[in-house]
């Protein structure tokens, strides 16, 4: 299938040399260290989560657009959030902001199930078509407002949000599991810190890490449109 979609051997050979120098230039090269993240990274196409005019930029270091005025992360930025999250096999992890589904292509490949939520319905459905297509079965993605979270399928061992909030949504941190973490930009319109939460004894640990830009989430707990 993967094949078929990358359009020819010669193309998929193209495709996984980028990916390969992706994960040595620029993720290994600036200090990410977790194997399963870095074997995940150097899996997934990451030029098909992207629109196809970009595919062939798919795997340089910035954003893409994917439609709908949304954006793909920075490699780099996946990887971080990634890593900082910590799950593993075992985990069940939400994902606020679905996008093009490359971020819960990654989380399915690292945890046992990713919930996914995506306000904007043609998103979701693209995401949707292209995760089955590539044989990805531990997921479900749900339309709506990110920022309330999936109260039914709480707790989380993990909670990553994929678009800046003015501050961390309480109603998602209720829903973090003991011991679990949530990794979410925080701040105002343009510029966020990166901020990761540890739940420990029933408290909340707050880390602030590295500058960076999001697109807003737009929800009754995030930003209004």
């Amino acid at each position: 299938m993967l094949k078929k979609l990358t359009g020819g051997r010669e193309k998929l050979v193209d495709y996984q040399i980028q990916r390969e120098r992706m994960v040595r230039e620029q993720l290994i090269a600036r200090g990410i260290k977790d194997e399963r993240v870095l074997e995940a990274m150097g899996k997934v196409p990451r030029h098909l989560f992207v629109e196809e005019v970009f595919a062939p930029r798919a795997y340089a270091d910035h954003p893409l657009p994917i439609g709908e005025k949304q954006t793909i992360s920075q490699p780099y930025i996946v990887a971080y959030m990634l890593e900082a999250l910590e799950v593993s096999k075992k985990s069940r992890v939400l994902e606020i902001g679905t996008g093009s589904g490359y971020q819960t292509a990654l989380l399915a490949q690292l945890c046992q199930k990713v919930y996914s939520i995506e306000r904007i319905r043609p998103l979701a459905q693209k995401a949707q078509r292209l995760l089955e297509q590539l044989g990805y079965h531990n997921f479900q993605i749900m339309v709506g407002d990110g920022s309330r979270g999936w109260p039914e399928k709480a707790p989380f061992d993990g909670i990553i949000i994929s678009a800046s909030v003015p501050s961390l949504p309480l109603i998602l941190l209720e829903q973090l599991d003991e011991g679990g973490r949530m990794v979410a930009p925080v701040g105002g319109e343009k510029s966020q810190t990166l901020r990761v939460v540890y739940k420990k004894s029933g408290q909340l640990i707050e880390e602030e890490r590295l500058h960076c830009s999001f697109v807003k989430l737009i929800g009754e707990y995030g930003w209004s449109e």
